[in-house]
């Protein structure tokens, strides 16, 4: 096999084989990227760009290949580029929010429903001053709030405490194993026993592994405070315990 003479200036000047590469580029991405972060991205978006670029690199076997066009061809390429991340960030973007607003719509009314309503701060049963749906950051005993303000204030909270749990979730566990209801389950767990204690614990560990039955049976661990078994916490491990068990389609 025999290289064109001058091979090098093709190289270099050659926007059919560079757009060809992007092609081929685009089109591997997604499975190496799902093979090194278990982060699975939009496949139909994918293709038709890396079919496009590929197609875009043939018709440019038409054009004849000079230094000052391949500069205006770059940046086109570039431009080009630039809009395909743009539009993959906004998809993966609207996937997550959507993934997040079907987990909250199940976990803030489970949560409400367990935490219960006080509009008058009062002692719970550690002896930490709590309001509202049972929310302990900044509260002191002699507050009070409107409904509307415990509302917004719980949606807030569980979505903060959503994410913060979530860093102690892998990757692949996340796209896998955790459908709207095992997430709102592990998220109420967090919000009653802190991020940390529910990130640490036995049964985020076992989720991560994809233990999922024994992850979900730990949840129902957490049935006590102040060193003794809570009838009501058992109740609400139990219920959480029943959401995390249900399976929910592969998340993408």
């Amino acid at each position: 096999m025999k290289l064109i003479k001058d091979w090098d200036r093709v190289l270099i000047l050659s926007m059919s084989f560079w757009a060809q590469v992007l092609g081929l580029i685009v089109l591997m991405a997604p499975e190496v990227l799902y093979s090194f972060t278990g982060i699975d991205t939009d496949p139909v978006l994918l293709w038709w760009v890396g079919t496009l670029l590929l197609l875009f690199g043939l018709a440019g076997r038409l054009v004849r290949q000079q230094s000052a066009a391949w500069i205006e061809w770059i940046r086109i390429i570039a431009v080009f580029v630039i809009i395909i991340l743009l539009a993959l960030f906004a998809s993966k973007q609207a996937h997550a929010d959507s993934r997040e607003d079907a987990a909250l719509d199940v976990a803030v009314p489970l949560i409400a429903k367990w935490e219960g309503l006080r509009l008058e701060s009062y002692f719970d049963l550690v002896g930490v001053a709590t309001i509202c749906y049972g929310s302990t950051r900044g509260v002191k005993i002699g507050m009070t709030k409107t409904k509307y303000e415990c509302d917004l204030l719980l949606k807030g909270e569980v979505m903060e405490y959503r994410k913060k749990w979530l860093v102690y979730v892998k990757p692949q566990a996340y796209q896998k194993w955790l459908p709207p209801t095992r997430d709102a389950a592990y998220t109420s767990l967090a919000y009653n026993v802190g991020i940390h204690g529910a990130g640490k614990s036995t049964a985020t560990r076992r989720l991560n592994a994809g233990d999922i039955k024994g992850g979900c049976a730990a949840i129902g661990w957490w049935n006590r405070a102040g060193g003794r078994v809570i009838r009501g916490l058992s109740n609400r491990r139990s219920e959480e315990t029943q959401l995390c068990l249900i399976e929910g389609a592969k998340q993408c």
